[in-house]
């Protein structure tokens, strides 16, 4: 037995640091670490209620409209007024676009870089991958970055800025939209559609969301070979083998997004082995019995609702400053993959059952959802009616706690806020990176990854194993949104 520390990872966002047991070639046994600690939680403690709409989002500067949207639903649930239509769909809007945003980003510039590693210069694929992809100098994000751009400009129309923008409110948007507007912003997203079509996917996103089975999906990539980048994966994780490797067989959770009066476009639910039930919110707890906070080995892990425990970096018992979310006691993998199995669409569901969730599934899964949610988008887009209000100016109540339960790009996310005299007397985070790269829990139970690096092949030599890099970036980590 040997031990290997990978670390700090290089495209990715924040400090992550994974320590690895290898035993035969394989490893036998994962630490994550969260190197860290951060505290947004604690900073909000004592500032007025609406504060929360400021400090919250700068959290992360790559997915602050996720932490927008949960700071202001958690606000909302202390008790405000009606959300006018028009506020939900351009609060949909906002979202989405940096959801879609960060998945493509994460596949682009995080992810297919890996493939034009020396490591693999020997494959058939490797010379077009590595063209393609090689981290800033190949050709994908030659057009990508420009395709990105253009889309961030629904951003300027919608939320003024990005990130960190305050149009976000818990009774809507204050950014109304005129009809000149939104006759631009559907400009953007036919422009942004026909990158997709042309580049990603190189096949009408209508194809795409109907792709159904792992069958369907590799006969589609072997007709489309060399027209999209997406098929250009699906014939890499072929011959890498993407569908064994970072296997987990664990509940799948997601809070549902993008809701509407017709019901939200991605459900709430949870989902393990080809069964989907209701998500028990109520049942989420924090365990700390292997992060560094101080901990009662007699007390049960707390609920978000309460108060979290302070900072001990003095554990050395503890390896991360990450906690261990649970729901209803057990792991909970969350992200695309795990929305899309509440979701119900045949093609993730098809891949989990026949191979479990693995690299492959998680990819696919987050490129699946690019189509999905572009069409909602121009969807939202006709719906607007500039006549109408976009806000409710209902004042928050003095008194009062919530949860505001969404999905950032990576799964996931919940803030719950309790407000005492208009000032915040209890704010507690669970971010996406939060469950999947959680540490033991009590019983010794690993996290998500943890559990994904088990049985990874390191090669002989190997300082920063191939196969660890691919396991850890199917996640898509954002480690500054993980500790508070």
């Amino acid at each position: 037995m040997s031990r290997l520390i990978v670390g700090p990872f290089n495209r990715v966002e924040g400090d992550l640091e994974v320590r690895l047991d290898i035993s035969a070639g394989l490893v036998a046994d994962a630490r994550v670490v969260s190197p860290l600690y951060r505290g947004f939680e604690a900073m909000l403690v004592g500032k007025p209620a609406l504060d929360a709409l400021v400090y919250a989002p700068r959290i992360c500067g790559i997915c602050s409209v996720s932490q927008s949207v949960a700071a202001a639903r958690a606000l909302a649930a202390t008790g405000s007024g009606p959300l006018p239509a028009n506020g939900g769909l351009a609060m949909n809007l906002i979202h989405a676009v940096e959801n879609v945003a960060d998945h493509l980003t994460h596949f682009y510039l995080f992810f297919m870089p890996d493939f034009a590693r020396a490591v693999y210069a020997g494959e058939s694929w490797y010379a077009g991958t590595a063209a393609r992809f090689t981290a800033v100098k190949g050709d994908a994000a030659q057009e990508f970055l420009p395709a990105r751009a253009e889309l961030m400009n629904l951003l300027g129309i919608l939320a003024g800025k990005w990130p960190h923008t305050l149009a976000v409110q818990p009774g809507g948007s204050t950014r109304a939209v005129s009809r000149a507007e939104l006759a631009r912003l559907g400009a953007l997203l036919a422009a942004f559609r026909r990158f997709l079509e042309r580049t990603l996917f190189g096949d009408a996103l209508e194809a795409v969301a109907a792709l159904s089975t792992r069958d369907a999906l590799r006969a589609w990539a072997e007709a489309k070979a060399d027209r999209g980048d997406f098929a250009r994966f699906v014939t890499v994780s072929q011959a890498v083998g993407l569908n064994r490797l970072g296997r987990t067989d664990l509940r799948h959770m997601s809070f549902g997004a993008y809701p509407s009066a017709e019901g939200p476009l991605f459900p709430r639910g949870m989902f393990r082995q080809g069964v989907g039930s209701i998500l028990p919110v109520d049942r989420i707890t924090e365990d700390v019995s292997h992060a560094w906070y101080r901990s009662d080995p007699d007390a049960a892990p707390r609920p978000p609702r309460e108060p979290g425990m302070p900072p001990d970096a003095a554990r050395d018992d503890a390896y991360s400053w990450c906690k261990a979310p649970r729901l209803d006691g057990e792991v909970a993998e969350v992200g695309a993959l795990s929305r899309q199995l509440v979701a119900g669409h045949p093609l993730p569901r098809d891949l989990v059952a026949r191979d479990g969730a693995t690299v492959e599934a998680r990819v696919v899964a987050r490129l699946l959802e690019v189509a999905l949610v572009t069409m909602a988008m121009e969807r939202w887009i006709r719906a607007i009616d500039p006549a109408a209000p976009f806000i409710d100016h209902t004042p928050l109540p003095m008194v009062g706690e919530g949860a505001g339960l969404t999905e950032a790009a990576r799964g996931s996310l919940g803030h719950w806020v309790t407000v005492q005299g208009g000032r915040i007397a209890n704010y507690q985070i669970i971010a996406p990176t939060t469950w999947n790269f959680s540490p033991r829990d009590a019983a010794g139970t690993p996290g998500p990854l943890e559990q994904a690096l088990r049985g990874a092949p390191v090669r002989e030599g190997e300082g920063e194993p191939v196969a660890v890099q691919h396991i850890v970036r199917s996640f898509d980590p954002c480690m500054v949104c993980t500790v508070h």
